[in-house]
């Protein structure tokens, strides 16, 4: 049995932006041995606002799509392997771990084949906000997987690699959204400028980051600096996304998850 906070069902990309699918450092001085690896370049070769598949790499490898049971039962969201003491841990939205117990996460997946197996969850990380209420601003959540393959010794991160998550960006950090449309079998990825919504929530111009996008990493400079979700469970329109800022209590949440002191 999973351990986890279960939050209520919530409307987000991966189902309210389905319809449009078509139109396709921590500054924590107790991370530091975690920090200390080398960061993966940040920055898609594409103009900034201008949305292109995401080549296959080392850095597009950490972020895979997550599955309803199997790779048969279609992707609804995405999630990337961040830096954790158990070299275990995923991040994603809130809202996008409402059947935790089904869901599998495919790092690295394309045209229909996992290269780096399936894995499961096995406890997952909700902020109270989001349990009590479903706060946008606590749609962040994390969760340690195991392979779903007994064959597999090595952890997630050992296999793939992982982003370190970063928190106190500035108000226009310019950032790369990777994530999984539903109707696509590979990672689109789109670079711009963010700029503040609100106090607590981010937003960036990227066209078709439509359904199954949900939970997709906002890489500054290689580091986790947020997730798509938030606002409108991510936003309404494919063309403006948003996340909720990793303020005090993400970080906190993080922290808890990847087993280290604040």
């Amino acid at each position: 049995m999973i351990q986890r906070i279960l939050p209520r069902k919530a409307a987000g990309r991966h189902s309210t932006r389905a319809r449009r699918a078509s139109r396709i450092l921590l500054a924590v001085t107790a991370m530091g041995a975690l920090l200390s690896l080398d960061l993966p370049e940040a920055g898609a070769a594409t103009p900034l606002g201008v949305t292109a598949e995401a080549p296959a790499s080392a850095e597009s490898g950490r972020v895979g799509a997550l599955f309803a049971g199997g790779l048969d039962g279609g992707h609804f969201c995405t999630a990337s392997v961040v830096r954790s003491l158990g070299h275990d841990l995923i991040a994603t939205a809130a809202h996008c771990l409402e059947h935790p117990d089904t869901t599998v996460f495919a790092p690295g997946y394309r045209d229909g084949d996992a290269p780096y197996g399936l894995w499961r969850l096995t406890r997952v990380y909700v902020a109270p906000a989001w349990t009590a209420g479903q706060d946008p601003d606590a749609d962040v959540a994390f969760a340690t997987v195991t392979p779903a393959d007994s064959g597999e010794t090595r952890s997630v991160e050992d296999v793939v690699g992982s982003f370190p998550v970063a928190a106190a960006q500035p108000s226009d950090v310019t950032v790369t959204v990777l994530g999984y449309p539903s109707v696509l079998d590979a990672p689109l990825a789109c670079s711009n400028a963010t700029s503040l919504f609100s106090p607590t929530q981010r937003r960036i111009d990227c066209p078709d980051l439509s359904g199954g996008t949900s939970g997709s990493p906002w890489l500054a400079g290689g580091s986790l600096a947020g997730v798509l979700g938030g606002y409108q469970g991510g936003g309404n329109v494919p063309e403006v996304s948003y996340s909720a800022v990793m303020g005090d209590e993400a970080m906190a949440l993080y922290c808890e998850a990847a087993g280290v002191a604040r």
